[in-house]
């Protein structure tokens, strides 16, 4: 059986360890590589677990045509011609090993997503330990072969995808004798709107295919991915930036440190929110409860007196007999003198 948790590294992901979280620097450096190195410094002190880029070339996405099927009619790159996009937001080859060399020395993990064949052989050549799959190739069955080939790790984004291609690229990992794989809820939508982000779909994949899954968030703000957390996530991912002023393909939608920082916070709290499945009483609830209602004298009683609805009352705090014992203790007799204000016990009962 499929495992929830898989192994990246030396770090489990999965049920019962903390979330991952990825920063997704895209096209947020704009073309700077000096921006590039800083995006990665900053999101490690964000709390980013994992700073991810992407492997291709405006070639390797598409070919350079001005026909109406490559122009883009609508969203947040309304106008744009895939060749020119893909032009002003690639990442160039050239500055991935020397990204990958700075993501190690500073301690954050370092994932690619390799858009064709040739992008994964040069990610093998770099020596990455895990693959990303971008919502938008889970039809590519023979890129997703390939990539499941490696045998290494992989995170798998399901945007757009019906139930019947998330199967069908499952099933082909798993052909290739990969186990070690998770999948992301996500909404390709730039930015992605609330009431279509469908967040309980994380526990039905999760269920359907038992592996660990997560949320490739491009929504405005924090709560999806914190609302995500508690429904279970293993994984979050957002887009991030040093700030939306620096304008890129990907800047309206992403976040800038401090946000990122405070989100990272959020969902670190969202777990500890969450913990297990518990009735112990905590020693925080232990205090509260010496607040409860419980049985008090609160008139003056003689021995021998019958204890009524005038003379003992159900009353904070905690320290007499339970309120439950109530009635039982109407109109039997003190078996001494009691004072207005004592804790009634069952010592003071004939």
């Amino acid at each position: 059986m499929q495992s929830r948790r898989i192994k990246i590294m030396d770090r489990e992901i999965g049920e019962g360890c903390p979330c991952y979280i990825i920063a997704e620097m895209s096209a947020n450096h704009a073309g700077d590589f000096s921006r590039a190195i800083e995006i990665i410094h900053v999101a490690k002190e964000a709390g980013a677990d994992c700073i991810k880029i992407q492997t291709y070339t405006p070639d390797t996405m598409t070919i350079n045509c001005d026909k109406k099927y490559f122009h883009i009619d609508g969203g947040t790159w309304k106008g744009e011609n895939l060749y020119s996009l893909y032009q002003k937001a690639n990442t160039p080859w050239e500055w991935h090993g020397r990204l990958k060399e700075e993501a190690q020395r500073v301690g954050i993990d370092f994932l690619s997503t390799p858009f064709d064949k040739s992008a994964v052989d040069f990610l093998e050549e770099l020596g990455v330990e895990f693959y990303k799959i971008a919502s938008f190739e889970i039809v590519d069955i023979p890129l997703i072969k390939y990539i499941a080939s490696k045998k290494k790790p992989i995170i798998m984004s399901t945007g757009m995808a019906t139930l019947a291609e998330i199967e069908e690229a499952v099933e082909t990992i798993k052909a290739q004798g990969n186990d070690n794989f998770c999948l992301l809820k996500c909404s390709s939508a730039y930015p992605a709107v609330p009431e279509q982000m469908n967040l309980k779909t994380i526990t039905h994949l999760k269920d359907t295919f038992n592996v660990p899954v997560g949320l490739s968030d491009h929504s405005l703000g924090s709560i999806s991915a914190i609302m995500a957390v508690a429904m279970g996530a293993s994984i979050i991912e957002k887009h991030f930036c040093l700030s939306r002023r620096i304008k890129n393909p990907d800047s309206s939608f992403s976040m800038e440190p401090d946000e990122f920082r405070k989100m990272v916070e959020d969902v670190r709290a969202a777990e500890k929110s969450i913990g297990k499945v518990s009735y112990s009483i905590s020693e925080n609830e232990a205090v509260s409860r010496s607040h409860r209602r419980s049985i008090f004298v609160v008139k003056d009683i003689k021995k021998g007196e019958v204890f009524t609805e005038e003379n003992i009352k159900v009353i904070r705090p905690a320290d007499g007999l339970e309120p439950k014992y109530f009635e039982q203790v109407l109109n039997r007799k003190a078996s001494e003198d009691i004072e207005r204000g004592t804790p009634l016990k069952w010592t003071m009962i004939g």
